[in-house]
């Protein structure tokens, strides 16, 4: 078992289920913020129980915008990490007991970008999100 604070990203916090992504895009609860070359849709529910993640997050690079599946590969990669390594931002927020936040991490370029400036602006945008909230 992994200590509290333990920097990973567990397939819980991992949006899998059709309906809810069709909730989080179709839905009208959902709000958009963009962070170039990042866009995060998100949007808050009701936690049902204590066990359910305060966050959920899904990674998506449109084929439109990096052709190569290695290219998109890479992004996903890149987003994921930087996402794992700064999601306290959001998780230790004390009004998150009750509530849970499910979001998606949407790559708008049609270039890779380095490491360090992905991190930059999914830092970016999780502190804009955190002050929205």
């Amino acid at each position: 078992m992994p200590a509290p604070g333990a920097l990973i990203l567990k397939k819980e916090e991992r949006i899998c289920s059709k309906k809810l992504i069709d909730e989080l895009f179709t839905g009208g609860e959902s709000h958009a913020m963009t962070s170039y070359p990042i866009r995060v849709v998100y949007m808050l529910k009701e936690r049902k129980t204590v066990e359910e993640p305060s966050a959920m997050m899904l990674v998506s690079v449109p084929k439109r915008c990096l052709k190569h599946a290695v290219k998109r590969n890479r992004v996903k990669r890149q987003i994921r990490e930087a996402y794992r390594k700064n999601k306290a931002l959001i998780i230790q927020r004390p009004d998150m007991d009750a509530r849970q936040l499910v979001m998606a991490l949407v790559w708008l370029d049609n270039k890779v970008y380095p490491t360090n400036r992905v991190e930059q602006n999914v830092i970016g945008l999780l502190t804009r999100l955190s002050e929205k909230l």
